[in-house]
């Protein structure tokens, strides 16, 4: 494909002024924060508190 035929494409035009933002750079709110947490220790719990249960 050569230069020209790339200019003619509409469908990702170059030089857009739009800001680019991606997950890891993009701010959470405290609720997500709670909620990620919460997930984190009831996974936490399930991975260590199953195995320790049985060994009972």
């Amino acid at each position: 494909m050569t230069e020209q035929d790339h200019e003619g494409h509409d469908h990702h035009p170059h030089g857009s002024t739009e800001e680019r933002s991606t997950a890891p750079q993009s701010a959470y709110t405290p609720k997500q924060i709670a909620i990620g947490a919460v997930i984190a220790l009831v996974g936490i719990a399930i991975t260590f508190g199953v195995p320790l249960a049985v060994l009972l």
